[in-house]
């Protein structure tokens, strides 16, 4: 097979948007609407968002790469990056403090041109933790660099990145392509979603580092958008991302045969306005969870308030299993009787549903 990087049009992307212009329209609606949103909010739910997004975000894009961190480890460790924690909360995790370390710089930085020490700086973030990989350097080795899914002796190969000794190179003109195509450059690209797509593709390509190159990728993915909208991004593309993973994997295999990019780009939009509704959920839910607080602080007791806040921590998805009494009794450490007589009151409420009976009962959470 031939690659896009070994075909003499590389890198001249070429592209249609007829098929795209309606989802643009859309993502430029969205975005308005997301917008507004979130300005209504107070301004503690508004932070509260901004935060389950980010948190979102870095979880789920480490474990597009089969990396599975603490929510809370990732939670905390926004916090303290932004002065919200009353002590600074430790976070043994050291791969929790990169990814948090990464977010928060891609947001704080999205306006700044991209520069080899800017991507070397997120990269040594990344591998915080990390002895195996050489950080904050461009991939070296000989060995050909792979794109691969799957377990082990099942590995899927998805594409083949150039040789090492061409990386340099090549990222000199990734820089300054992405540069040259910001708003208000001279070949700006006018379409935050258009240029985001390209730019995740043009680095996956290159694929330039021995590790974290995806998750570099949707960073930069993330720079491009926040630059088009000229303030930081409010979206969890990787949580879109890996919902369909290999819709994923697959659209990038598909763009590695071809500097005709039309289908990619179309795929990448389409991934961007689903990020946009989940967003929108999270919004929909930190108003409900306002509204839900308000309305019942006063009625409720200190157990009952702990566990409904953990039940909350899980997001818009809900509380994995449901809450039993036994669950109950772990988190507010009280009695099984306790617990029951707390679940029953929650129930006369209707703030807890129960489904099922007896010892099988478990119960769901009613924000309504």
């Amino acid at each position: 097979m031939t690659y896009n990087w070994q075909q003499p049009d590389w890198p001249e992307f070429t592209y249609r948007l007829d098929e795209v212009e309606a989802l643009l329209f859309e993502f430029a609606e969205r975005t308005g609407r997301i917008s507004g949103f979130l300005q209504g909010l107070p301004e503690a739910a508004k932070t509260e968002t901004i935060i389950a997004v980010m948190v979102a975000e870095a979880v789920k894009t480490s474990e597009i790469e089969g990396e599975f961190l603490s929510r809370e480890d990732v939670m905390s460790s926004i916090k303290n990056h932004m002065g919200l924690a009353t002590d600074s909360v430790p976070v043994k995790d050291k791969r929790a403090q990169g990814i948090a370390a990464l977010m928060m710089d891609v947001r704080n930085t999205y306006a700044e041109p991209l520069t080899s020490e800017k991507l070397f700086s997120w990269h040594r973030m990344l591998m915080k933790g990390n002895s195996y990989i050489k950080s904050g350097a461009w991939r070296s080795h000989e060995a050909p660099m792979q794109v691969i899914s799957g377990t082990i002796g099942k590995e899927k190969v998805h594409y083949e990145a150039s040789p090492s000794k061409q990386v340099p190179q090549e990222m000199v003109h990734f820089i300054q392509w992405f540069n040259a195509t910001e708003p208000g450059a001279p070949e700006a690209i006018n379409k935050p979603a258009v240029r985001s797509a390209i730019a995740h593709l043009y680095f996956e390509s290159i694929h330039p580092f021995e590790d974290g190159n995806g998750r570099i990728g949707r960073a930069i993915s993330e720079k491009a958008l926040s630059q088009g909208l000229k303030r930081p991004v409010l979206l969890s593309l990787s949580q879109a991302i890996e919902q369909k993973k290999m819709d994923y994997y697959n659209a990038l295999k598909r763009s590695q045969k071809s500097n005709e990019i039309t289908p990619w780009i179309t795929y990448f939009v389409q991934t961007i306005l689903e990020s946009q509704t989940l967003a929108e959920t999270r919004i929909d839910f930190t108003l409900k969870k306002t509204k839900f607080f308000d309305r019942f602080n006063s009625q409720l007791n200190a157990r009952q308030l702990k566990v409904i806040s953990r039940m909350l921590q899980e997001g818009p998805d809900g509380f994995e299993g449901g809450m039993s009494a036994k669950k109950y009794g772990a988190i507010a450490k009280t009695s099984k009787a306790t617990a029951t007589r707390d679940l029953q009151e929650l129930a006369a409420l209707h703030i807890f549903i129960p489904q099922g009976g007896g010892r099988s009962t478990r119960y769901t959470l009613s924000l309504e």
